[in-house]
């Protein structure tokens, strides 16, 4: 398993366009990639209402988690999504 944490930039917070493309991303990978709020509730990303019901505002750290099999890549990957686009 492999996790970083991120602070959210974007003034939308994690709104439901980039959400939704790393829904669709997360998908192709065999790794399950899960993002936690600060207080203490997850979702996996491939779950867009889930992740969406996170209710992630600018400002907050959520920690992210890749785990599975292409974890090593799959990891640098969604860490440079989150970095672009939240």
């Amino acid at each position: 398993m492999k996790e970083f944490d991120f602070v959210v930039k974007n003034e939308e917070g994690l709104h439901a366009r980039p959400a939704g493309i790393l829904s669709k991303e997360a998908k192709k990978y065999e790794s399950v990639i899960t993002i936690t709020n600060e207080k203490g509730k997850s979702a996996a990303v491939t779950k867009l209402i889930a992740v969406m019901g996170l209710g992630v505002k600018c400002g907050q750290t959520i920690n992210v988690k890749v785990e599975g099999p292409d974890e090593e890549s799959v990891y640098e990957e969604v860490k440079a999504f989150f970095e672009e686009n939240f």
